[in-house]
């Protein structure tokens, strides 16, 4: 991806069609929300919440909010989704039950069509694709390098369970997401998400360590369901004040190593090389993207 990547730490599902829920959508706290057409929507009232998604998108992106729809997978709903939702504040599709390459592409080539005709620039709506089946894990690679538009990956923890057969808890989901971000490290996308089931946000603590282990294995953000979730994913997905200090200072001693022909150095106890000096800059490099979001 050739453009500067937008900072999503938190993406908020919120029913489409629920009027009272989107007018509130920029107070609940997360850095972008995910108008949903979907599994929120109920089937006689799909055509009803995409028509609402322009007003949506309008009234959450005038106060510097990320809007995002997902759409319906499906033959009967899938391109009238797309046909309503296009818009010049939509900043990108989430894409749900992603199986394989076939379908981004498809949907890529859709948006090609809408951004042209609406005068947009082709490529203006980014893509996040959904694995939510253990069928799509053997083509991740095939899907993270399907479009220019594919922004990154999430694993659906619920839906990809009930394929597997088996409970979404931590233990099960830490392979099946670490596969989804060592794709997207591959592709050079972003990796969403955190080994645990979405549903869950009763138990804050239990929830914050979750995110923080998402964060060690390398999720740069997640969707959520409940404004509480969003806060704790836009802590734990950015450095801490004492963090960035490490940073900065292991930084300004791999500096002076280097000016005085040292490869190697100790900083605080630890040795430190090239792969460490490189998680340090990458730390900084978040840090300030998310500063200036």
């Amino acid at each position: 991806m050739n453009r500067a990547m937008p900072v999503w730490r938190s993406m908020l599902f919120l029913p489409a069609h629920v009027e009272k829920f989107v007018a509130k959508a920029h107070t609940r706290g997360a850095d972008a929300c995910i108008l949903d057409l979907e599994d929120s929507v109920p089937l006689d009232q799909k055509a009803e919440a995409r028509a609402m998604v322009a007003a949506g998108a309008e009234t959450i992106a005038a106060h510097n909010v990320g809007v995002l729809v997902r759409v319906n997978n499906d033959a009967d709903n899938l391109n009238a989704d797309l046909e309503a939702v296009v818009h010049p504040k939509l900043a990108a599709i989430v894409l749900p039950k992603v199986n394989d390459a076939g379908i981004v592409e498809a949907v890529s080539a859709k948006l090609d069509t809408l951004e042209k005709k609406l005068g947009l620039s082709i490529g203006h709506t980014l893509i996040i694709a959904q694995i939510e089946d253990v069928r799509a894990l053997p083509n991740l690679d095939h899907i993270a390098a399907s479009s220019s538009r594919l922004l990154g990956m999430s694993l659906g923890s619920e839906d990809f369970s009930a394929s597997a057969c088996m409970a979404p808890i931590p233990e099960t989901l830490f392979a099946p997401n670490q596969m989804v971000t060592f794709a997207c490290r591959r592709a050079g996308i972003l990796p969403f998400g955190f080994p645990a089931s979405i549903a869950d946000y009763s138990d804050a603590e239990a929830f914050a360590r979750t995110v923080k282990l998402a964060s060690q294995m390398g999720f740069v953000g997640a969707f959520c369901i409940h404004p509480s979730q969003a806060v704790m994913l836009n802590e734990g997905f950015s450095p801490s004040a004492d963090d960035i200090e490490h940073a900065q200072g292991l930084l300004a001693a791999f500096k002076t190593a280097s000016e005085e022909g040292r490869g190697a150095f100790a900083y605080k106890g630890k040795m430190v090389d090239p792969p460490v000096v490189a998680r340090a800059e990458e730390l900084l490099r978040r840090a300030d993207a998310i500063a200036n979001r």
